[in-house]
Parts: structure tokens; C-alpha cells; sequence
């Protein structure tokens, strides 16, 4: 067989290759697809697990707490700028007003009512 005949070994071999490459970039295109979230379509937003926080109050650890726990937690004042904080991939212990999520519950929560 001569090099420009198609049913050459070379070229099958070539043609089943590039198939191979094609049908695993499709798949790859679709899985890609498939996970995106498109606002305004039918599928729901992927779900995203509620941060978990754990602080120290009088050298104790107290935990888990969910974010409404935090809130109210800070609005008795019962967790300060300088309270420890923790959370779930943190190396280590470090004041509320160094951990940005516990921050922006601070900015959230309103301040106690003043009694006149």
C-alpha cells in the first residue's frame, strides 16, 4: 500500500486516534457542563455545607456553633473583638477581628437597643 491510499495502516491508525482524543474531549466538555450553575436555569445551585465555628470563652472551647448562634452570641456580648476564634481549616486559634467570616456576621448583626 502507498502513503496516500486512506485505508493505510498509518492512516487508521491515525484516523482511530484522533476519534479517541475527540470522544474524550466531549466528555470531558460535558462533565464540565453538567457541574456549571447557569442563573435562570431549571437546576438548583449547588448546596454549600454551613460554616462551622468554635469559640473560647473563659479558656473553654464551645462548639460547634452555626452562624445565628455567633450572631446572637455577639449581640449578648458574650464574644468580643478580642475572643478567640476558630474554624475549619484554620492552623490555629486567633482573635474574631482576625478571621474574616466571623467579621462579616459582626457587620450583620444589629446593635443592642439603647434604653433612653
Amino acid at each position: 500500500m502507498d502513503d496516500n491510499n486512506f485505508f493505510s495502516i498509518d492512516r487508521l491508525v491515525e484516523f482511530g486516534m484522533s476519534m479517541q482524543i475527540a470522544r474524550q474531549m466531549v466528555g470531558s466538555m460535558n462533565l464540565q457542563l453538567q457541574q456549571m450553575y447557569v442563573p435562570g436555569s431549571v437546576q438548583t445551585m449547588p448546596q454549600v455545607a454551613p460554616a462551622t465555628y468554635y469559640v473560647a470563652l473563659e479558656g473553654k472551647p464551645v462548639g460547634p456553633l452555626n452562624e445565628s448562634e455567633v450572631s446572637r452570641m455577639i449581640y449578648n456580648k458574650q464574644i468580643a473583638k478580642d475572643t478567640l476564634c476558630w474554624m475549619p481549616g484554620m492552623k490555629e486559634w486567633k482573635p474574631v477581628e482576625q478571621v474574616p467570616q466571623v467579621l462579616r456576621i459582626v457587620a450583620l448583626t444589629p446593635p443592642p437597643i439603647q434604653q433612653p
